[in-house]
């Protein structure tokens, strides 16, 4: 199996697979294996095929022209395995033999062409709930299904809690609403162990009986309000999926998520968390203020009788299957290279970092930054129907990513700068890779 992955122009990082069997045409039309909607390129621009012992690339007459490794492309040239291809001067791929695609199964593939239209439809059914918030929704989706955890913040009377409960119903997932509080202790949401007698027997013997961690969706309300100690028990359950009792560690049923929320004004009587279990949260979502016709329909509804009840839309087989095919997304260097470039842009220490990285931020991110942006764009790419990620997927996921793996020193406090100005900046800042990051 050999493939085109775009490096410049176009939609950059796109991975088009070509087939062993037959050649394959670049151009405009909608005929073309390899399309761009691009009038650089030319209805019928080159050709592609195998051959006995390799690879070959013709031009057929377009108007810009070919090249490969920026030589142009008279008739019909080999195409070695890392060659680039360009077409005109905007357009650039890099052609690789034997990147087979993860997503292989007949089932998977038509798992994902269909989610599109069941995200539309996910997004409506929660409509009939929740008002708005669109952005939260999706960025709560994408948690979902690259099988990760989300802190949500946000004002008080957000419908934070009744969010999450609803996309619990319409993914068919178990759910379960911890408050959290001062006087909260681990056992009240692992379980406890309690002392019974065998009525028959008269031996006595003791009973495990499971908290309300065991659940597929639990919601961790207002999580800085307990103590570090009762905060540290979710840890084990978020990252390895279990829970330790006593001397018995029990597994967590496929899928668990965790959905936290947190009031970012009060601070009176809260716990912050520690920066190593905010690192933990895939996402930190910034659950904001509805806008003004969107407040109007949710004073005018939620003050008359209930609405429609939302239905279903994906089993939790299928959500599983789709945490499977997520990980499975094939992704080009390309993307992997910007990804860790947005990451380490945002380090102080860095010699490559920009100079308002080194005179606002005491810390940046670290590299599970990396991984959660590109899961994060994965996942973003199931969710249209597409198996190919872009840069810009990872450029929609790197707010909630990095907002709060980011801490800022004395000088961004004095001056009223919050991460989310830094993380704009960052992207503005960092450039995708070039052909000469390739040398």
């Amino acid at each position: 199996m050999a493939s085109m992955t775009v490096i410049k122009g176009g939609e950059a990082g796109t991975i088009f697979d070509l087939a062993d069997s037959k050649p394959a045409l670049i151009g405009r039309k909608k005929d073309c294996e390899v399309m761009f909607d691009d009038t650089v390129v030319s209805a019928h621009h080159a050709r592609v095929e195998p051959v006995a012992g390799g690879w070959i690339i013709t031009d057929l007459g377009s108007s810009n022209g070919t090249t490969v490794n920026g030589r142009a492309v008279k008739a019909t040239v080999p195409l070695d395995d890392g060659a680039v291809v360009g077409l005109g001067d905007s357009i650039e791929l890099r052609f690789r033999v034997g990147v087979v695609p993860a997503v292989a199964g007949e089932a998977e593939l038509a798992l994902v062409a269909a989610m599109r239209e069941r995200t539309d439809l996910i997004r409506r059914e929660v409509a009939k709930v929740i008002v708005g918030q669109t952005e939260v929704i999706e960025q709560i989706m994408m948690v979902l299904l690259a099988g990760g955890h989300g802190l949500l913040v946000g004002m008080p009377g957000m419908a934070k809690t009744l969010m999450v409960s609803t996309l619990a119903k319409v993914l068919d997932l178990e759910f379960r609403r911890i408050q959290f509080t001062p006087d909260l202790m681990p056992s009240d949401m692992t379980g406890t162990e309690v002392l019974e007698t065998n009525l028959t027997t008269q031996e006595k013997a003791f009973r495990f009986i499971r908290g309300p961690i065991f659940c597929n969706l639990l919601l961790a309300d207002e999580i800085n309000r307990t103590p570090p100690k009762t905060q540290a028990a979710l840890l084990e359950a978020m990252q390895e999926k279990r829970v330790t009792a006593g001397n018995r560690t029990y597994t967590l049923d496929e899928p668990f998520f965790v959905l936290a929320t947190q009031n970012p004004i009060e601070q009176e009587g809260t716990y912050p968390l520690p920066e190593a279990q905010l690192d933990r949260f895939m996402f930190n979502i910034w659950v904001d203020y509805p806008a003004e016709h969107e407040e109007e329909l949710i004073v005018r509804t939620t003050t008359t009788t209930r609405g429609a009840e939302p239905g279903k839309v994906l089993s939790k087989a299928e959500v599983l299957q789709l945490q499977d095919v997520v990980r499975k997304i094939p992704v080009s260097p390309h993307v992997v290279k910007y990804a860790v470039r947005l990451v380490r842009a945002t380090r102080p220490a860095e010699p490559k970092a920009p100079p308002f990285i080194r005179q606002y931020v005491a810390t940046g991110a670290g590299p599970r930054a990396g991984q959660y942006l590109v899961l994060a764009a994965k996942a973003r790419a199931v969710m249209e129907g597409r198996i190919h990620v872009s840069c810009a997927d990872i450029r929609r996921a790197a707010a909630p990513v990095l907002r709060h793996r980011i801490l800022l020193n004395f000088a961004a406090d004095s001056e009223g700068l919050t991460t989310m100005n830094l993380v704009d900046r960052v992207l503005g800042a960092v450039e995708e890779p070039s052909e000469g990051d390739y040398a």
